[in-house]
């Protein structure tokens, strides 16, 4: 009877951990993969395709015009993803567009997917190993939203009222854990 209560009372035990476990930490997320490929903004490629047989024509304004110069996106500030808690690589780059809007661009980032994960702004200084796992949330820094995949390339919109000067650093951070997956240094 004894070993009977204590294998129903195991039993019910193991269900409360689970139901307690599984919805907080999410293993099956190590095991899936969200890709997002967002372009550039302002960068619009330039099609070459025509179905025509009639070769292209080329106007050339008269000379008295002065010719418009657009300008492109600028890069501002750079860095390389380092590992923290999951592997972790990228790049990271903060870019002006020509209409004043600045976002920062992750290329070719490679982490795990995971629980509650954002992009980070922050004025901590990027540390290799368990050293630099934690530091992101003990000084300033600034949500740019939700990671929206964790691989690809991806924009997020740096608001008007962040100053660059007081950022130094990108963290890829899981709110749930307060745990930096990787991060990059702005230079």
């Amino acid at each position: 009877m004894r070993k009977r209560t204590a294998g129903i009372a195991a039993a019910a035990v193991a269900v409360v951990v689970a139901a307690v476990a599984l919805p907080l930490f999410q293993p099956w997320r190590l095991l899936t993969d969200k890709v997002v490929d967002e372009a550039l903004p302002g960068t619009a490629p330039i099609s070459t395709t025509s179905s025509s047989t009639t070769p292209p024509t080329i106007s050339v304004e008269p000379p008295e015009r002065t010719p418009i110069v657009k300008t492109g996106p600028k890069t501002l500030l750079t860095g390389k993803l380092i590992t923290h808690e999951h592997r972790t690589s990228g790049t990271v780059s903060v870019v002006a567009l020509p209409d004043g809007r600045r976002i920062l661009r992750i290329e070719n980032l490679d982490t795990s997917d995971g629980p509650d994960l954002k992009v980070w702004l922050s004025d901590a200084r990027v540390a290799p190993g368990r050293a630099g796992w934690h530091v992101f949330d003990d000084g300033r820094y600034r949500s740019l939203g939700s990671l929206k995949g964790n691989h690809g390339n991806q924009n997020y919109a740096i608001p008007q009222d962040v100053r660059l000067e007081s950022f130094r650093s990108v963290a890829i951070w899981c709110d749930r854990f307060n745990v930096s997956f990787g991060a990059a240094a702005l230079a």
